[in-house]
């Protein structure tokens, strides 16, 4: 999918949306000194675009009680990524259609390398992340391997992107 052209103006729009998504067109429009009729066709156009995906709220896992951050690399069984026979789903299929039901996992990425899919996955504690390991994850029938690798601390954490 090609990018669509984005001006000084909409560039700044976006930076302010995504600072602070909650900002009314009119304080938006305020802060880019447009009037806000133009500033709310720009930020429409956006959405429409999909530039815009969505709005959120950005939760603190920490004070939820899920306060221990896991990436875990899960390699997949080789049983080749075509329709098989009968009907059957591909692993690759079936396994992310299984991730797309598992709460603890915020995100989840097919990867280039040794390793299939990256997920990026929210528990309460090492037992909580033990029993999603040991009564979800492990029990998919195309999981062959996993890795996993726990966040000590929190340098840098935005979702915001560069619009450069």
């Amino acid at each position: 999918m090609a990018a669509i052209n984005l001006d000084k103006m909409d560039r700044k729009i976006l930076a302010i949306l995504q600072a602070e998504g909650r900002l009314s067109n009119q304080e938006v429009a305020e802060k880019v000194s447009l009037s806000p009729s133009p500033c709310l066709r720009r930020i429409k156009r956006l959405e429409q675009a999909g530039v815009i995906r969505q709005y959120v709220a950005l939760l603190d896992p920490d004070k939820l009680g899920l306060g221990l951050l896991a990436y875990v690399n899960v390699r997949l069984e080789k049983h080749g990524d075509s329709q098989a026979a009968g009907g059957m789903r591909s692993p690759r299929t079936s396994f992310a259609a299984s991730v797309a039901d598992w709460p603890e996992v915020v995100a989840c990425y097919a990867m280039t390398g040794e390793m299939d899919f990256l997920l990026r996955v929210h528990v309460e504690d090492m037992e909580h992340f033990s029993h999603f390991m040991m009564e979800t994850l492990l029990r998919h029938p195309a999981v062959s391997d996993v890795k996993s690798s726990f966040a000590l601390q929190r340098i840098k954490d935005t979702t915001a992107l560069p619009l450069v």
